[in-house]
Parts: structure tokens; sequence; C-alpha cells
């Protein structure tokens, strides 16, 4: 087999590959408004009751209406992965791997059409959707081999005599809640990881953006993928969400959103219900309030764009997003004033524009809480640009950046989840340390420092899963650098790194004697 490599970005600076993009984009333009049901066990399903999905740039328009399931479909659905999880555990890891493979291979070949569709459904720009897309091929590559690594156990000692082996067996049924901000690279990397490792799983994607998910779903199918392996099951969080974490057939859920969720799931999965024989194994990533650090001797140019482009990109919401500036005091003026001058070059738009760099928030509900925090920033700090919204057509906000803030502030510890940065002032290298550690989070953190003593200081002592230095805090890539966060940003569960799969098994030891 050959070695993983990272799927390259697409060069939209190329003619040819702005024309393939647009025409992909035409395509899913004409594909608006369909209607997806649910899969359960193979059978596809179509409710009464059904998601909306709309774009987010244009809320006037219908990407796709999708089947809704409630908790008699839930509890069909978790039958099925039962049932199909006694089959589906037999097959050779082998066969698992390759089936995904063959799926990465088919997503590779539809590459811009799944773009195009996070382009509509989840307003992402060109480039971040296809770096999504990108991040998605990743790791259906990557855990496929990973599992190849992992199928013959790992070697353990042996006395005369005696035979012993340490092998990886499924865990079970899994219950995969995926968010709306990467919706195919997170929501396919979770379900695959699950189910390359021999569990099936219950697929409930953000309800924002499931069209995307079911476009995913049917590839799976189409690659050969058995049925009840994925249960494709979109709904309510309360209604369903919490009826399957609490389910006693559940073994583990995986988890990507919000801190206030995913402590909510931490908790009822730790109750043991009528009926259920072990303890479920919770993988969470919950958000950050990330730190991009600029010491005082740094590439100035290169800390305001590690900045601009860590806070806006995809409108502040990856959970990566450098939300907060801690400059020195010694280069704060110029380098918060290079950050502003090169906030005000990025155009804010249509995202179906191969020259828009931010598109929308994700809904009404994103767009409100953004806004607010804005209005709670214009009391915390000085607002050097940005600070208006547009929820006429779409939901757009300014990018917008808060100066002079103080470092207890609100809008430097909360998660804002939108495009909005707060910069603040320190006094020395203590004090950056100090403050890059204060909030409950630990997810990314970069430094930008030519000071090599401050790098191998941070190295130490900034305490984040994923630390960056002389770049941006996002963008980590699968294989490359593992992700997962400390504190509060959950489980410290790495995707896309070496240990990853073993969260979704357990080891069995067996020693024969002779």
């Amino acid at each position: 087999m050959l070695p993983y490599k990272h799927e390259p970005f697409t060069d939209f600076s190329n003619k040819e590959n702005i024309k393939a993009f647009n025409e992909a984009l035409e395509f899913v333009n004409s594909q608006l408004g369909k209607e997806y049901p649910l899969t359960i066990g193979g059978e596809k399903v179509t409710t009464d009751e059904k998601i909306v999905s709309t774009n987010p740039a244009n809320k006037e328009e219908v990407i796709g209406i999708v089947s809704k399931a409630n908790k008699d479909l839930a509890e069909k659905a978790m039958q099925a992965a039962v049932t199909s999880f006694e089959t589906w555990k037999k097959f050779n890891p082998e066969t698992r791997a390759h089936i995904i493979l063959r799926a990465a291979t088919m997503l590779r070949h539809r590459k811009h059409e799944f773009s195009a569709y996070l382009v509509k459904e989840a307003g992402k720009p060109w480039k971040e959707a296809d770096a999504d897309t990108a991040e998605a091929i990743d790791f259906l590559e990557y855990y496929s081999r990973q599992m190849l690594k992992l199928k013959d156990g790992i070697p353990v000692q042996s006395r005369e005599g005696e035979l012993n082996q340490f092998n990886y067996i499924p865990l079970g049924v899994g219950v995969i809640i995926s968010p709306f901000n990467f919706p195919l690279a997170i929501m396919a990397g979770t379900t695959v990881a699950a189910i390359v490792s021999g569990n099936t799983v219950l697929l409930k994607p953000a309800n924002t953006t499931p069209v995307v998910a079911a476009k995913f779903v049917e590839l799976l199918e189409e690659a050969g993928l058995p049925a009840g392996v994925v249960n494709f099951i979109p709904g309510s969080g309360a209604e369903i969400g919490d009826y399957l974490v609490d389910h006693p057939k559940t073994r583990f859920i995986s988890f990507t959103g919000s801190r206030d969720v995913g402590c909510r799931i931490y908790e009822r999965a730790a109750k043991v219900n009528p009926g259920q024989i072990w303890l479920k194994r919770v993988i969470a990533e919950m958000g950050g309030k990330d730190t991009v650090l600029v010491d005082k001797d740094a590439d100035l140019d290169l800390a305001a764009a590690s900045i601009v482009y860590s806070a806006f990109g995809f409108s502040g919401q990856k959970c990566s997003a450098g939300s907060r500036a801690v400059i020195h005091q010694d280069v704060y003026d110029e380098v918060l004033e290079k950050a502003v001058s090169l906030t005000k070059t990025l155009s804010l738009g249509n995202p179906e524009d191969v020259n828009t760099y931010m598109g929308p928030v994700i809904d009404k509900a994103a767009f409100n809480k953004i806004m607010s925090y804005i209005e709670i920033g214009k009391e915390e700090g000085k607002l050097m640009t940005g600070g208006e919204g547009d929820a006429a057509k779409g939901y757009f906000i300014q990018p917008t950046i808060f100066a002079d803030v103080n470092e207890k502030a609100r809008i430097m510890q909360e998660e804002i989840f939108g495009p909005v940065v707060a910069v603040c002032k320190a006094q020395d290298f203590d004090h950056m340390l100090e403050i890059a550690n204060n909030t409950e989070y630990g997810l990314t953190g970069a430094l930008l420092s030519n000071n090599r003593e401050h790098i191998e200081r941070a190295r130490e002592e900034f305490h984040v899963g994923n630390l960056y230095f002389n770049r941006g805090c996002t963008g980590a890539i699968v294989g490359y650098q593992p992700f997962g966060g400390f504190n509060m940003s959950g489980t410290d569960s790495k995707a896309g790194g070496p240990d990853y799969l073993i969260l979704h098994m357990q080891a069995k030891t067996t020693s024969e004697m002779f």
C-alpha cells in the first residue's frame, strides 16, 4: 500500500481550476431543493417532519429538505446498528479499510462538487470549502492506513511455553454528533474512524448542514459499505440526541461542538441505565478561546497576518480560531495598526464568488449571539474596525477587531465563534504566557517570536493541545498536526493522529500455554 500523503489544496489562481469549480457550483445549483431520506439499516425512510436546510448567504434559498428522525426511528436505527455490528465486526480490517479507501478515491473525483455543497450549505468561501473537502479525503486515507497498522495488535512479551497476544477489537454501536463548521471533514472523520475500527454508528449531523452529510452517506453506500453500518438520522438534539446518549446499547459517543453540550453529554453518558453492561466512552472536542502571542522581536508583518487569518478564516467559526491576540507592549501599536489595515482589505460577501474572503455566519442564532458579543466588546474595548452586521439577505458580519481589552474581559474569556478578535497588551513575556493560559480552554495557540528561549519556554508552559510557532493557530493537517485540546476544549482525542482509532476499540489480551 502507498504511504499516506496529505491531499493538496486546489490552486485557484489557475483559470482551469476556477472553471472547474464554477462548473461544480452550476451543477450543485441545479440540485437545490431535493429531498433526502433517513437511512436506517440500508432502508430509505421518509418522514413527515423535515429539516429545511437554507443557504446562510441567501436565506430564502433552500439547499435541501431532509427527513427528521424521532425517538421511534432512533430506536429502529439503534436496533439496525446492533444487528449489523455482529457481522461488520467480523469483516477483516483490510476489507473495511479498502471500502473506505474506495470512498476516498470517489470523493477525490468529486472534490469540487462536495466543496460546492459546502459553499452553498455552510457559506464557506472557495478556499475554505476546498480545504474542508481535502481534510475529509485525508481522514479517509489516514484512518484506513492506521487500521492496517493496528490490525495485528501490538507485540507483547511471551515466556517459554506460552504465547501472549495483545489485539484491538471494536467497541460496538457509536453515536456520532457532528458540527456545522466542518460539515464534511469532521463529520466524515468521526464517522470513518468509528466504522473502519469495526463499529457501527448512528450519524446525527448538525441541523444546519444535513445535506452535505446525506451526500456523504450516499458516497459510502456507492463505495460498498454494507447496510446498517452507518445509519443516517438527523434530528433534534433534545429529542433523539439525549435518547441515544442515554441508550443502554450505546457503547460510545463521538461529539464535536460547544462546551455546554459536550459537558451535558459527558454527564449523561456517565449514568448507567437499566440493561447497560458497560461504561460508555466519550470522545469530545468542545471548542476553544485561542490566543496568538506576539513577542517584541517577532516578524511584525507575519504577526499581523497570523492574527488576521487565524481570526477571520471561515468567519471565525473554527474551534481553533485565534479570537485573542496578546501583543508585547513594545510592538503593540505597530502590530495592531498592521492587523487593522490588513483586515480592511478582506472582502465580505457571497462565498460563490472566487474573490470573497469571508462569507456569512451559519444562521440567525449565530448572527444574534455574535452581534450581542460585539455590543459587549464596545463596552470592554476600543472598536478598531468592523462591528456591524447585516442580516437582510444572509447572515453577514464584518471582521471585527477590539483593542485595549482587559485580559479578564468577557470577549477575552468566552468563545464567541464569530469574526471577532480581542487584542490585549502584555508587559513582558511572563505576562504574555500568563494571559495565554488564563482561560478554561486549551485547544490551539500560536507564538510569533524569534527568541529561542521564549519559544522553548512556550513549548513547555503554553498549555494547549496544538501549539504553533511563527504561523497562525488554525489549519491543522491530518497526520501532520494531530488535533485536540486540553481542559474544557475536550478529551484531547487527537483527531488525525496515531492513537485516535484506539479510542474506538478495546484491547484484548490472550495467553496460551503449551
